[in-house]
């Protein structure tokens, strides 16, 4: 058995729960794994019933986010509002890299369960911001590539092929509708990607018809 679990409950541990802090970030701060610390949080509350309330009334007083705090989150969304994007981590820009650091922190509070509700509603604004950069990333480009289809079929061509294309832009176009309809199907795409290319693009499951020439 591990060395801290035969020592349990640690009396650092089950102190940091009873002040408000959650399983979660006690285990960030100590190093320690999460079902550790739960390991023994679990014990404490057994020896002691009056822990849990404690722990309870603890995290619910903390005080919320200074006027200072939340006008700094309100700079940081009208940033993301100008900008169309998150902040990056790896900007050369100072002022950016301060930005994504400040949000990540929000992240692994949301994750966490004790983001303040001041900075819950605030960034409520801001569709997506509990993802990371590449996510955020990834779904731009996927609703590029719907706008970008939309105009595609608009424009009076066939739906794109992945194989044997006339171009580039067919074949990128081809690829990524192929991908789509392969997710359906497996049911891995989500419902509201479903609902949008339903809407932009209506037919998109059913692709070209088998024999009929590409439209020109």
């Amino acid at each position: 058995m591990d060395r801290k679990l035969r020592r349990a409950p640690d009396a650092e541990w089950v102190l940091m729960y009873r002040l408000g802090l959650s399983r979660k970030r006690i285990a960030e701060l100590v190093r320690a794994e999460p079902a550790t610390v739960g390991y023994h949080l679990v014990i404490a509350r057994r020896r002691d019933p009056e822990l849990e309330a404690a722990h309870v009334a603890a995290a619910g007083t903390k005080a919320g986010p200074s006027p200072a705090e939340l006008a700094r989150m309100e700079v940081i969304i009208a940033w993301i509002k100008a900008e169309g994007r998150l902040p990056r981590d790896g900007s050369e820009d100072k002022k950016e890299r301060s930005m994504a650091r400040w949000l990540s922190d929000r992240r692994r509070e949301a994750a966490e369960e004790t983001l303040d509700p001041g900075y819950r509603d605030g960034l409520a604004q801001v569709p997506g911001w509990q993802k990371n950069r590449r996510e955020s990333e990834d779904e731009e480009r996927w609703h590029r590539r719907l706008a970008q289809l939309a105009a595609h079929r608009e424009e009076g061509h066939d739906w794109p092929r992945h194989k044997d294309c006339d171009s580039e832009r067919e074949h990128t176009l081809g690829v990524w509708i192929h991908t789509q309809r392969y997710k359906h199907r497996r049911g891995d795409l989500a419902p509201d990607k479903v609902k949008l290319l339903d809407g932009a693009v209506p037919g998109w499951q059913t692709g070209r018809i088998r024999g009929r020439p590409p439209s020109r």
